[in-house]
């Protein structure tokens, strides 16, 4: 498996630490950014983490700002992006199974790291549902063309 994941300076933190977590289990992570604490804009590394999911270099996207919020609306303006905010464990899981989402976005100042840790693993292991899920997800993406 092969993740993307950015995040802004108000991310920067937890990136890091889901970057390391990711990689001892031997999942394979591209950093797109930030590397420093220094403030950038969001929308750049949402858009890059989308990007690379959009064109099937990662299976996944993890996206990280200070509400979760701007970083996960930059990741869905991507075609075929669908990336959400994991705020809770079964929102976590219901991004995959109901909406087939390949993002998922976090908040540092909003929830704490192990729970961040923990819901990246469900949404991970999730699996999408389709059938009457299916053709919601494409309601939405024929909405897009």
């Amino acid at each position: 498996m092969k993740i993307a994941i950015g995040s802004d300076h108000g991310g920067f933190e937890y990136k890091q630490a889901v970057k390391k977590y990711l990689s001892e289990k031997g999942i394979e992570v591209i950093d797109v950014g930030t590397y420093t604490k220094d403030s950038v804009h969001y929308p750049s590394f949402g858009i890059a983490v989308g990007e690379r999911v959009r064109d099937k270099k990662v299976d996944f996207g993890v996206v990280i700002c200070t509400s979760g919020e701007g970083i996960t609306i930059a990741a869905n303006k991507v075609e075929g992006v669908r990336a959400g905010i994991g705020y809770n464990d079964n929102v976590s899981a219901k991004l995959r199974e109901h909406n087939d989402a390949n993002v998922i976005g976090f908040g540092q100042n909003e929830m704490e790291l192990v729970d961040v840790l923990r819901r990246i693993d469900i949404f991970l292991a999730a699996k999408f549902e389709g059938g009457r899920h299916q053709t919601r997800v494409d309601i939405i993406d024929n909405y897009k063309k």
